[in-house]
């Protein structure tokens, strides 16, 4: 009894998994997708296992590459979110590159001065 009980799961969770491939797949036309619904839920067996056949290859790759956008996104926010404290250069580096410029003559020493306070005061 419980073993038909797992299978029964296990079919379920099956059939959920096919049904959620067809409509995340986004190179797959509207009319295919409605094909392969009717297969799949009038002759569920049959339909499971030819789907599994047909594009079993291509639900593993569409789930890696799901996966794999997901996490270039999350990288993306935590990098923006990260670098979003201030957007600019943290005070010791404008400090250093005040110096740099004043060091090479780019900058004199009132205008040096005058962007350090500028910078200090903020």
């Amino acid at each position: 009894m419980i073993f038909w009980f797992f299978l029964w799961i296990m079919w379920f969770m099956l059939l959920f998994r096919i049904i959620a491939d067809l409509f995340s797949d986004h190179d797959l036309s509207g009319w295919a997708k409605v094909g392969w619904t009717i297969l799949v839920c009038l002759l569920p067996f049959i339909g499971v296992f030819i789907y599994l056949v047909a594009r079993g290859k291509g639900m593993a790759e569409r789930s890696a590459a799901h996966a794999q956008r997901n996490k270039q996104e999350f990288d993306d926010y935590i990098r923006q979110t990260a670098g979003a404290g201030g957007g600019a250069a943290s005070p010791a580096e404008e400090l250093a590159k005040l110096a740099d410029l004043k060091s090479t003559g780019a900058i004199s020493e009132s205008e040096y001065e005058q962007a350090k306070k500028k910078l200090l005061a903020v």
